[in-house]
């Protein structure tokens, strides 16, 4: 099987997803951070409709990592990235609302996720947990810890991204993510729009190539499900990956950072 990407640029801030591995030496704890109180001061570097929860996101970053992944530096320590989620507003088929730029309308207040990094943090992880220094909480909209928070499914979200510091949105924490692609059709062509894979059954030939363009905001990864499991880089919107299965038979995926969406490959 051959899994490629036709872009270089990849990431975007993930969130708790995912289920937590069966057991760890150490539960992933995030008691080391606090509730980032003037997060709203700080850099909001991207924006996110989740069409599949029906949520508004917004990413904010401490200025000085912003300012240092700008001109190629690595993200320093007392860096924090916060996720703030709102319910969308819906309209009266309960679909989300959008504004005159076609974007989500926020509404109700959910939840808050920060990933923080501090020097010397990390170390009383296992190498299949740790992401390097950095460490994840989770709050309601009262700004509480949330106590029920999965936080270890933080840490396996991220652990595929730790050639880019573990942050999924290092491209538009950059300022460098690509312009938005509009959806194709057409054979061999899955177009991911609106948090869905379309279509979401196709057919080929073995050894045909098949291409997913992201037409999203946020980004996507294509992971092949079974006993011999594969999976792509992050694709960001704009962006592509190609893959091309030899072996006939039907071939289930997902999207690795957004399990919910579903789609099948068959090979004849």
């Amino acid at each position: 099987m051959d899994l490629k990407r036709s872009a270089a640029s990849a990431a975007a801030l993930g969130v708790l997803a995912g289920l937590a591995l069966a057991s760890h030496a150490v539960k992933a704890g995030g008691g080391e951070v606090g509730f980032p109180d003037n997060y709203a001061n700080d850099t909001l570097y991207a924006t996110v409709d989740r069409y599949d929860v029906k949520q508004y996101r917004e990413l904010y970053a401490t200025p000085a990592a912003v300012e240092a992944v700008r001109k190629g530096q690595p993200i320093p320590s007392g860096t924090v990235l916060t996720l703030v989620q709102y319910r969308a507003q819906l309209d009266a088929q309960g679909n989300p609302a959008k504004d005159a730029n076609g974007r989500f309308v926020k509404g109700d207040l959910l939840a808050y996720t920060v990933m923080e990094k501090r020097t010397g943090w990390g170390t009383e992880y296992p190498p299949d947990i740790r992401n390097g220094e950095w460490e994840y909480q989770a709050f309601g909209p009262d700004k509480k810890v949330n106590e029920k928070a999965n936080l270890t499914a933080c840490f396996q979200c991220h652990k595929p991204h730790e050639g880019q510091d573990f942050v999924i949105s290092l491209a538009s924490l950059k300022g460098t993510e690509t312009g938005a692609a509009a959806p194709k059709s057409g054979p061999g062509i899955v177009s991911i729009t609106n948090f869905l894979f379309g279509p979401e059954k196709i057919s080929a030939a073995p050894g045909q190539e098949i291409t997913f363009v992201n037409t999203d905001a946020s980004p996507h990864q294509v992971t092949i499900r079974g006993p011999k499991p594969q999976r792509s880089a992050v694709i960001l919107k704009g962006q592509s990956t190609t893959l091309a299965l030899s072996e006939p038979g039907t071939y289930d995926y997902i999207c690795g950072l957004h399990p919910q969406m579903k789609g099948s490959i068959e090979v004849k």
